[in-house]
């Protein structure tokens, strides 16, 4: 591709849903900052499954996107520029934030970012390290926290606790003060213990639910395992928490989803929550909303070393179909990154 002029920049862009070759690296024209927004120079930013996924039209009855679409919803970077209304972040200030998911664009040279979407980056973390961060943080922050308001003794099983969310939750429910229990393969058993699981289950020797009972709470993450399991080791009034799905009418709710979506939503949640009322316990599609104010509270704990940020793999930016293929084998230590420049740059 050409190189970016000063009214261009570099951005991983999906032209159309399809096989691997809609994602490309190409020159778009860089963001207009609105009053409300802040303009950043991009230096890292995270790879999150819904990166991967989204070029096969999966989500197209949720989320609607014009083509050519930037991909990416994890930046950390430097404030280039405010608005008029922005009134808490300046020229230089070092910063992370997630995006929604009907906003992407973060994998880009330069975005522009909602201040309320916006924090500080944490002082003691590099700027791939706080790109790691924010839509794993912000997911578990709100799912445990907002939803199942995981209180310190309660107990939580984390499913695939050496994950990119798996990695964090497991930090984050012990900074809570939570018992943790999680599930991992073989060799990775040591590895989860040093993040602070109490409790570890080998999956591949046996099911969590032959080892576990009396929970409070389950954090389950894992596309190709039912939902469902998750109920037999709650106790009454314990909490399902589901990245994974189905969605619910709930969800649809808090979304602003429009009639027919909310009932298509209501009929795909229709058996889990009859489960769940069956079981006594309650139900939840956890899907984030953006907050610079959560940020910012994982920020402190980043900084205080209660959290430390997981990464597996580092890509340049024109790297990025294998750093897309590389996380939809699902076996990633933590979370991939992709580095859009040098941190060291003047």
């Amino acid at each position: 591709m050409e190189l970016a002029n000063e009214g261009s920049m570099r951005a991983v862009v999906m032209t159309d849903y399809g096989k691997e070759d809609v994602v490309q690296l190409q020159s778009m024209p860089k963001p207009k900052m609105k009053a409300d927004e802040v303009l950043i120079e991009v230096y890292s930013a995270g790879i999150n499954p819904i990166d991967v996924k989204l070029r096969t039209g999966v989500f197209k009855p949720f989320l609607k996107y014009k083509f050519p679409l930037i991909l990416g919803a994890d930046i950390a970077g430097k404030v280039l520029d405010v608005g008029s209304k922005v009134s808490r972040f300046k020229k230089g200030d070092e910063v992370y934030s997630s995006f929604s998911g009907s906003q992407m664009g973060a994998f880009a040279e330069f975005v522009v970012a909602r201040e309320g979407d916006l924090a500080l980056k944490p002082t003691n973390s590099t700027f791939g390290e706080a790109a790691s961060l924010p839509t794993v943080g912000l997911t578990v922050y709100q799912a445990l926290t907002t939803f199942a308001q995981l209180q310190p003794d309660q107990k939580i099983l984390v499913e695939a606790g050496s994950g990119g969310i798996g990695s964090f939750a497991i930090q984050y429910a012990k900074a809570l003060g939570a018992e943790v229990a999680t599930t991992t393969s073989t060799k990775n058993v040591d590895w989860v213990r040093g993040l602070g699981a109490d409790h570890v289950i080998d999956y591949q020797k046996q099911k969590f639910e032959d080892v576990l009972s009396g929970y409070d709470a389950v954090l389950h993450t894992v596309d190709a395992e039912p939902t469902a399991r998750g109920y037999s080791v709650l106790k009454q009034g314990g909490h399902l928490l589901s990245l994974v799905g189905p969605p619910d009418f709930d969800f649809a709710k808090r979304a602003g989803l429009n009639i027919l979506l909310r009932g298509i939503c209501a009929l795909l949640g229709m058996k889990i929550n009859k489960l769940a009322k069956k079981t006594g316990t309650h139900y939840t599609f956890v899907f984030l909303e953006p907050s610079g104010k959560q940020l910012a509270e994982i920020a402190d704990l980043v900084e205080k070393g209660k959290i430390k940020p997981v990464i597996d793999r580092v890509f340049p930016m024109d790297q990025v179909r294998e750093a897309f293929a590389y996380v939809a084998l699902g076996r990633t230590k933590g979370k991939v990154v992709l580095k859009i420049r040098d941190e060291n740059r003047n």
